[in-house]
């Protein structure tokens, strides 16, 4: 299963919703490297503020003094629309506290779910599993293009293969991931492509890898979607 990942200085471990990523910061502020987009959604826990992490497609950089601490589950690509009963196309690049969002009753239900736990990030994850059992699960096509488009197949030859034809996949994408699937495809590329970089592979090797044309697109591809150079983010 693809791996998701928090920004670089959170501490993380695996959940046990499938495909999730717990995670907490202390003293979140615009000094932290930016959060990039990398086609997950997140539900927080903001200094004991609910709030959701829409889906990103750009660098999103938290104010001065943001946060003494924060804690959130970082959903599989796709995922968290299912679960959180909102389409990822109405948060798209947005950060929106819960109970805009949720009903009382059940922003209520999900502080005394929270109140339970040993710490904000378990609780995050009770309360998604609350929502699992009460919802009807992502349609399991969702993975599948995900995967088909981290492999680097084009959007024409995810539908042909998915047999979904190229409207049924653009509005599935905007529902689950917030976008279509050709930004989908750049963001997924973007992370494949730093991962590798992180591991020591060369710049001009991961271009080549990752399914660039060259160095010099991937450096304008990662600028575009990340707001600085692949060496840029590396340095840092």
């Amino acid at each position: 299963m693809r791996e998701i990942h928090p920004p670089q200085g959170y501490r993380a471990r695996r959940s046990t919703i499938d495909g999730a990523v717990l995670w907490t910061r202390d003293d979140v502020s615009d000094s932290d490297l930016p959060v990039l987009p990398d086609g997950c959604m997140d539900l927080l826990w903001i200094d004991g503020r609910l709030s959701v992490a829409g889906p990103d497609t750009r660098p999103y950089r938290p104010p001065a003094g943001y946060a003494d601490r924060i804690s959130g589950i970082r959903f599989f690509p796709g995922t968290a629309p299912a679960l959180l009963g909102i389409p990822a196309s109405e948060l798209r690049d947005a950060r929106v506290d819960l109970d805009a969002l949720w009903s009382a009753a059940n922003v209520r239900r999900a502080t005394e779910v929270l109140a339970k736990a040993t710490d904000p990030a378990a609780g995050l994850e009770a309360v998604a599993r609350w929502r699992a059992r009460e919802s009807d699960p992502a349609d399991p096509m969702l993975r599948s293009i995900v995967t088909s488009l981290e492999q680097g197949r084009s959007v024409a030859a995810t539908a042909d293969e998915l047999g979904t034809g190229l409207r049924r996949l653009h509005r599935l994408s905007l529902h689950a991931f917030g976008y279509g699937p050709k930004t989908l495809g750049r963001i997924l590329r973007m992370q494949r492509a730093l991962a590798l970089a992180r591991k020591g592979m060369g710049l001009a090797e991961v271009a080549s890898v990752a399914g660039y044309a060259d160095q010099a697109h991937l450096t304008r591809d990662v600028r575009e979607l990340a707001g600085m150079s692949p060496r840029e983010l590396l340095g840092r």
